[in-house]
């Protein structure tokens, strides 16, 4: 019905391998006119080999190894070339600044790129006819909500999805419908393969009897917020109630996974702190030139089992009130140079070194806007049931994320994504997230 994530993403990137070898060996072929022999494929294979290494690398931080929903599959042409000038960069380092392997390929780089960029974006819009089905399995979706609706837009206007839902029945009205003429029949007459049900829902009690005998008739049944995480990557919130946070929401220590999530803090904030420290003078220069004021400022935010740490940074405005809605008007002018290039941020580091806060985790919030969620936003506080950090899940995935006033939709919707990262953390979800945060900072988009 729906390839896994897993499957997809190895299919694309077992795909990716093949189509840039070949890309190698039809550069080959172009740029001598003639097939290549076996000592030009033996002088550009290692080499390029290389080079095919990192851009699977560079692939995987610009997000083309993510689920192609709807959102994703409009984004894939530019999502392609802005990959292929970043590995166009790497590869003219590589061969120009690194002359051991004895070539300098500006001609057969260049075909290379061309052949490689069309294969890739080819593969990505086109690849799903191979690995899908084209014949849609026929399904019924079974629930209430938002979450339902973006459900069945995404399913159905997205043929990547070997699954069309032909109906669906909202929970909040089943007592006005008539459910063995207007569900059962349908069922039957149309050959129905899937139904996709929330199953948490207590208003679905009533019908489960009728729909016990489908299991007879081969109908197969799935858990709808299982398939709305998994395309969303988020937890949908009308899910979210107690028996959720028992089932799946653990606070017993794992030894393993916080030994490695610590180390990985320490290296890489000292690594990065270090390399850092040489650009702090001139930053210090820039802030005092512009108006004389303190280098620095610090906020207090709540962190692990609402413990209150504070969060050091370059000062960027002129009035340094963490809490105000109008805190916007007030950026320096070097504030807004350190601001778009991150550099306002970089003390945080400090900060994960001593422990206070992790590199990867969800984003520690100012006390007065905790409190004002805590009253307005249910289970809000489970957020400090672990370690905040400098960039989490929800920073990759929430596009509209709520700024420094309150916004309770903007925030119940970014409480999804943190609920989805507590309940899958590892050290590879982490790994993951440090990654494509790369890809953020390097960009124009914010974390």
């Amino acid at each position: 019905m729906i390839l896994s994530r897993k499957k997809e993403a190895l299919i694309l990137f077992l795909g990716d391998i093949l189509l840039l070898y070949l890309s190698l060996y039809l550069m080959l072929a172009f740029r001598y006119l003639e097939w290549p022999t076996d000592k030009n494929l033996g002088l550009h294979f290692w080499p390029f080999t290389i080079i095919i290494s990192v851009w699977l690398l560079v692939f995987f931080i610009a997000g083309l190894y993510e689920k192609h929903t709807l959102i994703l599959k409009s984004r894939l042409p530019s999502m392609v070339l802005n990959a292929q000038i970043a590995n166009s960069f790497i590869a003219v380092l590589f061969f120009y600044f690194i002359p051991y392997f004895g070539i300098a390929p500006k001609t057969n780089l260049f075909i290379f790129l061309v052949i490689s960029s069309v294969f890739v974006l080819l593969w990505r819009i086109y690849g799903d006819r191979i690995f899908h089905p084209s014949v849609k399995q026929k399904g019924i979706i079974v629930g209430s909500g938002l979450e339902m609706k973006e459900l069945i837009e995404e399913v159905n206007n997205n043929p990547r999805y070997g699954l069309e839902f032909v109906s669906s029945v909202d929970l909040d009205d089943i007592e006005e419908m008539d459910f063995q003429e207007e569900i059962l029949s349908r069922i039957y007459s149309e050959d129905i393969q899937i139904i996709a049900i929330d199953l948490k829902n207590e208003k679905v009690e009533p019908i489960l009897p009728h729909l016990y005998n489908l299991i007879f008739s081969r109908v197969k049944f799935i858990d709808m917020y299982k398939i709305y995480e998994d395309i969303f990557n988020s937890v949908p919130l009308s899910l979210v109630r107690y028996n959720w946070f028992l089932e799946n929401i653990s606070t017993e220590s794992r030894v393993t996974y916080d030994t490695l999530k610590r180390i990985m803090d320490i290296i890489l904030s000292f690594v990065i702190g270090v390399i850092s420290l040489i650009i702090y003078p001139f930053v210090a220069l820039a802030i005092k030139i512009d108006d004389g004021g303190k280098i620095f400022f610090y906020q207090e935010r709540v962190g692990k089992n609402n413990k209150i740490i504070k969060i050091w940074k370059f000062r960027s405005m002129s009035e340094q009130n963490g809490d105000t809605e109008h805190n916007e008007m007030k950026i320096t002018k070097v504030g807004k140079i350190i601001r778009k290039l991150r550099i306002d941020e970089l003390p945080q580091l400090w900060t994960v070194l001593n422990g206070g806060v992790s590199m990867i985790g969800p984003r520690p919030e100012i006390p007065s806007l905790v409190k004002h969620y805590e009253d307005k936003i249910s289970y809000y506080n489970i957020r400090h049931l672990i370690k905040p950090g400098l960039s989490g899940w929800a920073q990759l995935y929430h596009t509209d994320p709520p700024k420094v006033s309150a916004d309770d939709e903007k925030t119940r919707r970014k409480l999804s994504y943190d609920l989805y990262y507590i309940k899958n953390r590892s050290f590879i979800l982490d790994l993951k997230i440090a990654l494509k945060t790369i890809k953020i900072l390097l960009s124009k988009s914010g974390i």
